[in-house]
């Protein structure tokens, strides 16, 4: 899913607005707002944290108006606890979103941009402030990936490439 989400921020001209959305009470149903406060402002991207109450942010949301908007939340995806996936808003109808009041496809139409949800498998979604380790691990992958992203006159490239050939 790496893959994905490399595609998706490789995306140079676009601004891209990552949403963290839930419930921080509820243990992993914390890992999109964990996540979104740990996305550095840089370049194109930026970050947005709206807890259980993503409803009154759509008049925000738009007025930032990116060209993408990404969601993140945990997503019961019936999959091992931590496995995430990238997904267009469209592919969402099977699954099932915690702690919201409308489902994550009906807001997507409020919006004029896509809309893509990056859904984690949560393992426990009961009350405590922890995030499981499984489901943490993955988050700060996801993290280290969005802020590798390096901004260089107004372009983002990878790190990678500013290295060049490695020295043998």
């Amino acid at each position: 899913m790496f893959k994905e989400l490399n595609k998706l921020l490789s995306q140079k001209d676009k601004k891209i607005l990552f949403v963290g959305i839930g419930n921080l009470l509820k243990m992993d149903d914390g890992v999109g707002v964990y996540i979104s406060r740990k996305i550095k402002k840089k370049g194109t991207i930026s970050s947005l944290t709206v807890e259980v109450s993503i409803e009154n942010y759509i008049g925000k949301i738009n007025s930032l108006n990116p060209d993408l908007l990404v969601l993140i939340d945990c997503v019961d995806m019936k999959s091992a606890a931590g496995t995430f996936k990238l997904l267009k808003v469209s592919q969402i109808q099977d699954m099932t979103f915690n702690t919201h009041n409308i489902s994550l496809k009906q807001l997507s139409e409020f919006f004029s941009m896509p809309v893509f949800i990056i859904g984690i498998q949560p393992e426990k979604i009961e009350f405590g402030e922890n995030i499981s380790y499984l489901v943490k691990n993955v988050a700060d992958k996801i993290i280290k990936q969005i802020n590798k992203q390096e901004v260089h006159y107004g372009c983002r490239i990878s790190l990678q490439s500013l290295q060049g050939p490695s020295q043998n």
